[in-house]
Parts: C-alpha cells; sequence; structure tokens
C-alpha cells in the first residue's frame, strides 16, 4: 500500500502565503515590463496650418504686481500689551498677593451609634 504525505498545519500557512507573495511579485513584475515597453508622449507642437500664425492664448503677464508685505506681519487682534511688565529680581508671582482663603472649620463631632435594645 502506498504512504500518504501528512502535512502539517503550519506548513500549509508557509506555502499559501509564500505562493501568495510569488503572484503578487510575478504581478508587480509584470506592471514594471509594461511601463517600460510604454510609448514616451511627445510634447506638444503648434501646427503650421493657422493662417494668423497665432491662436488664441492669454498673457502671462499679471496686471499689477503684488504688494509687499507690511512690515511686523499681520497685526493680531489681542496684540495689547500686558498689564504687568516685570524685568526686575524676583518672581512674577510674588508681585500680587495671593487671594484671603476660607478659615478652617472645626471638624464636626464625631457620631458614635447607639444601640437599642441591649
Amino acid at each position: 500500500m502506498g504512504t500518504l504525505c501528512h502535512v502539517g498545519a503550519d506548513t500549509e500557512l508557509v506555502l499559501l502565503f509564500g505562493g501568495l507573495h510569488l503572484v503578487a511579485l510575478l504581478a508587480g513584475c509584470g506592471l514594471f515590463w509594461m511601463f517600460l515597453k510604454s510609448e514616451t508622449v511627445a510634447p506638444w507642437e503648434p501646427t503650421d496650418d493657422d493662417e494668423d500664425g497665432g491662436g488664441g492664448g492669454g498673457n502671462d503677464r499679471l496686471r499689477e504686481p503684488p504688494k509687499p508685505p507690511r512690515p511686523g506681519g499681520v497685526p493680531l487682534p489681542d496684540a495689547t500689551p500686558s498689564a504687568e511688565r516685570f524685568r526686575g529680581p524676583g518672581r512674577l508671582a510674588d508681585r500680587h498677593p495671593f487671594p484671603v482663603r476660607r478659615p478652617v472649620h472645626d471638624p464636626a463631632p464625631s457620631r458614635t451609634p447607639h444601640r437599642v435594645g441591649r
């Protein structure tokens, strides 16, 4: 009797993905070959059969030159100077006192559970 070749699941996955990669590689090579064999497009040249020697078209020159940018950039709506300027020694946080905190209250008296009926 003949023996059957048993292939494991891991080997089947490797062969399947290897075959898919081979097909994709062949398709890519085929597209690259078609790209290399394609004809190049010649640039357009006007024909000599025009009677007036022209043929429309517009003016490629600008009507007015663009305005140069203003110095300093675009003014921002919130570009007002700060009310505080601090350039001396020390910290900016020390210039203003901290707000007064609420007074600390004594903790509420603790309640002890009272058992009824004992």
